[in-house]
């Protein structure tokens, strides 16, 4: 839409053109229409010359009272701006108008030479028309016709900016009320057609193309916003919605004055992602994710969230922890009879706190962290209600980790401790493999604690060490009780024991007290681990050769280990991380990584392993890789190591 001063301005431009070709029209013609009135007037002069002459007799000459009367005739029928009769050289009459300098004409036309024969006398008429009149006239027809120009160009300028104007609006209108069709229908609805303000098709197109722009912008920004606030594989708010909602619902002025914060943990995912795969995985959290909301149902002011991969937040207003501890209580039952059916070890611990709009939300969390570590430490499932706030002073810091330091320390004196093997399954018959053995940990109840939990507080609290002692000594112990030295067993060993100089020492005087069993022993540590002190590794790896032991790298892929240290390290075996084995026979690129490290572990003299097997699908890829050896639910289930 323009504005009035720019359609002034380019009515003006036309009028000017308009104008600036009349003007040359005209006087492109104004000599030709001067030169047929010249003719006309001559020929008036020529006939009235010629009845004057009649009155002469044809011997009587040209008098200067005749050459007065005719001139004077003449003047009386054209205008003139000199008039002159000459006879032999002798002007007999001579006029001009004492006016003419003064009215400054525009066109003053050359004087001509009129020559007639009166009574066979010849009589020589100088005369110049005064076009003034038609020249006057003329002016005055472009001044109107200006005027008129002008005029027209102010009115139709006014009445075409106002005509833009109703019509810019008439097509807002129509624009904004399709588009407002969006938020409820894609296509215009019956009521929306009968409403169409101007059926004008270039129009109708435009706005149709529009909506569906608009269509489609709207369409992304809902994704990508849906993306950003919602967890995709559960369908709950994530910890960005989570923290918008306690800062716009608890922490702001509004109806919700207290309540009960709980964080729920899936204790087994970690697990569950190494031995059965990512898909087991995620159907895991799917499932707990789907108890939790049928629990919650009874509590319809109640907000579920997913916070990371294994932590779900549960926000109960209004409501007392009394309440908040029968849901609790509702979910442990619900999780009992998920893992009766799932063959599961647990399923999820909970911890609870209450909070009202003093309390902020990052003690909340840690309250309710502490929990959750409390209630792994007690039966299958359990939670725990925080209620003392005071774990924040000086005194009580450690008071979570102090409930697992005590458990820690009476799975390892009571030596509670069950061991499964998850076979893994050779894909020659030349492949030389072994079978994993797993650890499992259970409290004075004989209750399984979550084995995740367990190790991580392990590590945390300095007891890794003595928790692979124990799972060693066991492993040895069970071997040889039952009789299983025809088969070769992997234990898993942390990267804080082989950098201790006093576990190095036990290990080695262990394992040479056991020569029958120490040549039946895998022992798998991290590729990250290794990588933390490459010289203590290198010792570890020669000190279990010499004593007839072998070495598993695991989880390789994931670090960046150089060619020369892994052709110094000389392991017996590397096993490939799960995430270059999950949905191998559809990623073209981790099957060309795998046929080059399986080509170049071969060379080596090295076995190449596949954890996480799922599927028909990725184990016959594998195989085709020439990979040595495949782990996973697919393959074999952890069973009782008998």
């Amino acid at each position: 839409m323009h504005k009035f001063s720019r359609l002034l301005i380019n009515n003006i431009f036309l009028a000017l053109v308009f104008l600036g070709t009349v003007a040359v029209i005209a006087f492109y013609f104004l000599p030709t229409f001067v030169s047929i009135d010249d003719k006309q007037q001559e020929r008036v002069i020529q006939n009235i010359s010629h009845v004057m002459s009649l009155q002469l007799n044809e011997e009587q000459p040209i008098s200067i009272d005749f050459a007065n009367e005719l001139g004077n005739l003449l003047r009386q029928t054209t205008p003139f701006l000199s008039l002159k009769i000459k006879h032999k050289n002798t002007e007999l009459f001579s006029y001009s108008d004492p006016n003419s300098i003064k009215k400054a004409t525009i066109y003053i036309p050359k004087e001509k030479n009129l020559t007639l024969l009166l009574q066979k006398q010849r009589v020589i008429i100088t005369y110049q028309i005064n076009n003034q009149e038609q020249l006057t006239l003329l002016i005055n027809i472009a001044i109107a016709l200006t005027l008129l120009t002008v005029s027209f160009v102010l009115i139709s300028t006014w009445r075409q900016y106002v005509i833009q104007t109703k019509l810019f609006n008439i097509i807002s209108d129509q624009i904004k009320h399709d588009l407002s069709t969006l938020n409820t229908n894609d296509a215009l609805t019956t009521d929306t057609k009968n409403n169409i303000l101007l059926k004008i098709p270039a129009l109708q197109k435009g706005i149709a193309e529009i909506k569906s722009l608009m269509t489609a912008q709207l369409q992304n920004h809902s994704m990508l916003e849906t993306k950003a606030n919602q967890d995709s594989l559960t369908g709950l708010d994530n910890r960005n919605m989570f923290v918008q909602f306690y800062e716009e619902q608890v922490v702001k002025e509004s109806p919700v004055k207290f309540g009960v914060l709980l964080i729920t943990r899936c204790s087994e995912l970690q697990t569950i992602n190494q031995v059965q795969g990512y898909n087991a995985g995620d159907d895991y959290i799917s499932k707990v994710a789907k108890i939790m909301k049928n629990a919650l149902v009874s509590h319809p002011l109640g907000k579920l969230f997913r916070l990371n991969s294994s932590d779900f937040a549960t926000i109960l207003p209004n409501e007392q922890l009394k309440a908040a501890e029968e849901y609790a209580t509702l979910l442990t039952t619900k999780f009992n009879e998920y893992q009766q059916i799932s063959d599961l070890e647990s399923v999820a611990f909970t911890g609870l706190v209450f909070f009202d709009k003093s309390k902020p939300l990052g003690e909340l969390l840690a309250l309710a962290d502490t929990g959750v570590s409390v209630a792994q430490t007690h039966q299958t499932n359990a939670w725990f209600s925080q209620k003392d706030s005071g774990i924040f002073t000086n005194d009580n810091t450690n008071h979570g980790n102090q409930n697992w330091r005590q458990e820690i320390d009476s799975v390892i004196e009571g030596q509670r401790i069950r061991l499964l093997l998850q076979p893994i399954q050779p894909s020659g018959r030349n492949s030389k493999v072994y079978g994993e053995v797993l650890a499992r940990f259970l409290n004075i109840h004989d209750d399984m604690l979550p084995t995740a939990s367990f190790i991580a507080m392990a590590e945390k609290l300095d007891k890794i060490i003595a928790v692979d002692k124990l799972i060693i000594d066991t492993v040895i112990s069970e071997i040889i009780d039952k009789n299983m030295l025809d088969q070769s067993f992997g234990i898993n060993i942390s990267a804080r024991s082989i950098n201790d100089e006093h576990f190095m020492i036990w290990l080695e005087r262990k394992l040479l007290r056991e020569p029958l069993a120490a040549p039946r022993l895998v022992f798998e540590i991290t590729e990250v681990g290794l990588q933390q002190n490459i010289k203590n590794s290198k010792r570890f790896v020669d000190m279990l050769h010499r004593v007839g032991s072998r070495v598993t790298v695991e989880r390789f892929g994931l670090g960046m280990t150089s060619f020369k240290f892994f052709r110094d390290l000389t392991p017996d075996y590397i096993k490939m991380d799960s995430s270059y084995t999950h949905d191998i026979d559809d990623d073209k690129n981790n099957q060309y990584f795998l046929r080059l490290m399986v080509d170049l572990a071969h060379r080596l003299g090295i076995n190449v392993l596949a954890e996480s097997v799922e599927s028909q699908e990725e184990k016959h890829t594998l195989e085709k890789l020439f990979i040595d050896g495949c782990q996973g639910f697919y393959v074999g289930k952890p069973t009782p190591l008998e």
